[in-house]
């Protein structure tokens, strides 16, 4: 019995009396993943709140005498008088290349049952852009595939490029082309031993879009190899409303961390408009002030910090970089809308994609003269640049002659063989969903149109034409291809042999 006492004795000396102080509120009103609390008074902004049940909400609204937050994952069991614990954290999402291959929710938890993930590193949501000093001038290409896009309108990596457009007009397929395209670059770089080609990885995000389109999607990029370099980070419109906010700002850590690693990374925001809509939701429901077209004050704010994060570092940093594609969707071609008009003036330029030409059949539907990139040739291989370098210029005189020449007005030769040669071009430029073209097949198709050698060619027979040729020159002239996409550039030679195989093609085409 002593020696009981001596043990309970020594247990209470040995008990620490010291005191936890532990900040808690009370849930005062809940309703749509908003709740609002009271008595939380050492709050930090965006600051991770613990509701008990494995249920985290952010704060976002940090009035006198309440705090404002969003709910994550199933809130269905918050109820008023739940107590609520701040953490003293941000909220993070697992990174690394353990994603790649996997479809994940905002919290980087899979939805495709595969298994779980294990992550070794956690990046926060919400980060500060690298600055000036750290950054580089934009200057390798990111190939699309898409002739019409690497030969008028390139994208650099660390560049911000918008693909603007009405519904149903190709936005998504200009980007999963590229996916493709860069897994396709990817995995033969891997199979040759090549160490000094960069891999790109790309990370897909979905915000608000229908599961069936997302399954689509991702279904597509299985087929054609792409899943194993990309992430796909889902916020589906059966969402609420604060995951399909957060999407973006999750799938970006992911690609900050690729940038900070010395890797190249490209990631799509598909779209903004659902993702300002799903926003404005999430603050009127905070009863923040509404602005125009109801949305809050900062929705500008809400994008430029999503896209100031997408940069090329310079050697000094890792040389990484992080190319950042939003699509925004307008309504009857309007871009002079707000959030449109947000976006375009954020980005380094814009993919305009018009209803009319899609329904003309000329797919991708690019608007040549609206589109721009304001990186330009620096983010274009040397033999682009010398085969595109009058190609836009050509496109946009042509489209004006064409619509001068409907008038009926009798046209001098000159001006004939102008329209002429941009009908052709419009043809060359038509190409079809997921079917990347290789830059250096590219550069042949695109200096044979420039060089007259399709001009006797009728118009409705160019695509024929422009199959056969990559057919002969990828069967019978693959030492001359390898030896463009190796210089990079057109030496005379290169052309010299370029002009004997177009020529010598043309003798047996019919």
């Amino acid at each position: 019995m002593s020696q009981l006492l001596q043990e309970i004795e020594a247990r209470i000396a040995g008990a620490k009396t010291t005191a936890r102080r532990q900040n808690v509120g009370i849930v005062r009103e809940v309703g749509d993943g908003v709740v609002r609390i009271e008595g939380l008074d050492d709050a930090m902004l965006n600051e991770m709140l613990d509701f008990g049940n494995g249920i985290m909400g952010i704060a976002l609204n940090l009035e006198e005498t309440e705090v404002g937050a969003i709910l994550l994952g199933d809130f269905t069991s918050v109820r008023e008088g739940h107590e609520v614990r701040t953490t003293g954290k941000v909220l993070q999402v697992p990174v690394g290349k353990g994603l790649l291959g996997r479809v994940v929710d905002v919290l980087g938890r899979p939805l495709d049952g595969k298994g779980p993930i294990q992550p070794t590193t956690y990046y926060p949501v919400e980060k500060i852009a690298p600055g000036i000093i750290k950054r580089r001038s934009v200057n390798q290409p990111v190939q699309t595939g898409i002739m019409a896009i690497d030969a008028m309108i390139p994208i650099g990596r660390g560049q911000r490029e918008l693909i603007i457009g009405d519904r149903s007009t190709g936005k998504t397929t200009i980007a999963i082309d590229t996916i493709i395209n860069n897994a396709r670059l990817n995995r033969a770089a891997e199979q040759a031993g090549d160490t000094s080609y960069r891999p790109l990885y790309s990370i897909y995000v979905a915000i608000g879009q229908k599961q069936s389109n997302i399954a689509r999607i991702i279904s597509v990029l299985e087929e054609h190899g792409a899943m194993p370099y990309t992430i796909v980070v889902v916020a589906s419109a059966s969402d609420a409303a604060t995951n399909q906010y957060l999407a973006p700002f999750a799938g970006c850590a992911m690609g900050e961390w690729f940038m900070d690693n010395g890797m190249d990374a490209l990631i799509v925001y598909d779209d903004l408009s659902k993702h300002a809509v799903a926003y404005r939701q999430v603050s009127l429901v905070l009863k923040r002030p509404s602005g125009r077209e109801a949305y809050p004050g900062d929705i500008f704010y809400l994008h430029s910090r999503l896209l100031e994060r997408a940069a090329r570092l310079n050697e000094n940093y890792g040389n990484g970089s992080l190319t950042a594609l939003p699509i925004i969707e307008t309504q009857l071609g309007d871009v002079s809308a707000y959030i449109p008009t947000n976006v375009i003036s954020i980005t380094d330029g814009q993919i305009y994609l018009e209803t009319d030409l899609f329904y003309q059949g000329v797919r991708p539907a690019i608007s040549v003269g609206l589109s721009v990139s304001r990186v330009g040739s620096s983010a274009q291989i040397k033999a682009m640049k010398q085969v595109a370098a009058r190609i836009k210029g050509e496109l946009a005189q042509f489209r004006e002659l064409a619509a001068f020449a409907q008038f009926g007005s009798d046209l001098d030769a000159a001006t004939q063989a102008k329209i002429e040669r941009g009908k052709r071009i419009v043809e060359v430029f038509k190409q079809e969903q997921y079917n990347p073209i290789p830059v250096e097949i590219q550069v042949a198709v695109l200096w044979t149109v420039q060089n007259g050698f399709m001009d006797d060619v009728p118009v409705e027979r160019i695509k024929e034409f422009q199959a056969r040729l990559v057919d002969y020159l990828t069967t019978r002239k693959a030492e001359l291809l390898g030896r463009i996409l190796r210089e990079k550039a057109l030496s005379d030679a290169s052309v010299a042999d370029l002009k004997a195989a177009v020529t010598e093609f043309k003798q047996t085409w019919h």
